[in-house]
């Protein structure tokens, strides 16, 4: 996606109540190693690394890490993570996984970059109809309602990621519907051992 300052303060918007979401979700400690998938500029990542300094972010667009506003943002698919195996404690994603083109990697790298016992909170938006909730971005980026499908490659809900997910040594711990500031799904997940049963 092209950087675009003004989507970026769209998305900005939300980050006092995914913030606190966040922290009740993954309970951030300060020796965690935690990564933010879809960063952006930062704002966010910037705000969890007041409660764990070990916070990375990454994202895909180059520009919007370059206008970075805090420390440890990379440039980084996040289907092809570079990263050590079993490195992070936790990892969130607020907002990017209806734009991954390939979910299977997503969680096969989600799942390989995790420690056992790991939490990986996935927020994502309730959709009607594919794209209806990116309209808004469309316009501002694309100047144009109808490209909002460009933006948001799924609709998503949480049947939908559990049934991914339980491809991989994920178990499904909690899933629940908003409509503050957004209308948006929270999906919890936690790895588990290798060669341990996934029960829901």
């Amino acid at each position: 996606m092209v950087y675009n300052s003004k989507y970026y303060a769209l998305i900005n918007r939300r980050d006092g109540y995914l913030l606190r979401k966040v922290i009740q979700y993954l309970d951030p400690q300060p020796t965690d190693k935690i990564l933010e998938i879809g960063c952006g500029r930062g704002f966010f990542t910037k705000k969890i690394q007041s409660l764990s300094r070990l916070t990375i972010g990454i994202d895909i667009n180059p520009e919007a890490i370059a206008k970075g506003v805090t420390a440890n943002l990379k440039v980084m698919d996040t289907t092809k993570l570079d990263f050590p195996s079993e490195f992070f404690d936790k990892i969130y994603s607020c907002h990017t996984i209806e734009h991954i083109p390939d979910l299977d990697r997503f969680f096969r790298e989600t799942e390989r970059v995790l420690k056992p016992g790991g939490r990986l909170l996935l927020v994502y938006p309730w959709e009607l109809i594919r794209g209806m909730g990116a309209i808004g971005a469309s316009l501002i980026i694309f100047k144009h309602p109808f490209c909002c499908r460009k933006i948001h490659l799924h609709k998503l809900n949480p049947k939908k990621i559990q049934a991914i997910a339980a491809n991989y040594q994920f178990r499904h711990i909690e899933s629940h519907f908003s409509f503050f500031t957004t209308l948006q799904y929270f999906t919890i997940l936690e790895k588990i051992e290798s060669g341990s049963s996934v029960v829901d």
